[in-house]
């Protein structure tokens, strides 16, 4: 009987709302990273420096790298990854915040799917 190949591929998948306090705290600290990226065209810079100091979220995306949530799991290297960050209405009340619920979904048709 032979096991079937499994990839070596994961993906993970990551939700996050998170609630910003002090949006001149979060713009410093994106400009301050600019700043110390040497690898940074000034082209480049100058856009991105505008548009983190306009909007939060945009901050917020240059600030959360998904190469540092696992750059220190053993035996991962990422292979690909892609990410934003909007604003949004949280109610976490509401169901469309149900982030259990559509993990039941999934499983769910997985399941219907194998079957």
């Amino acid at each position: 009987m032979s096991t079937p190949e499994t990839s070596r591929f994961v993906r993970l998948r990551v939700e996050l709302v998170l609630e910003v306090d002090e949006t001149g705290a979060v713009t410093e600290a994106a400009l301050a990273r600019m700043s110390e990226d040497p690898d940074m065209p000034a082209e480049e810079r100058v856009q991105a420096e505008s548009a983190v100091t306009h909007d939060t979220a945009e901050a917020l995306a240059y600030l959360v790298d998904p190469f540092d949530l696992v750059r220190q799991v053993p035996g991962v290297d990422l292979a690909q990854a892609s990410w934003s960050c909007e604003q949004v209405e949280y109610d976490p009340d509401a169901p469309d915040w149900d982030l259990d619920g559509d993990d039941v979904d999934l499983d769910e048709e997985e399941a219907g799917a194998a079957g």
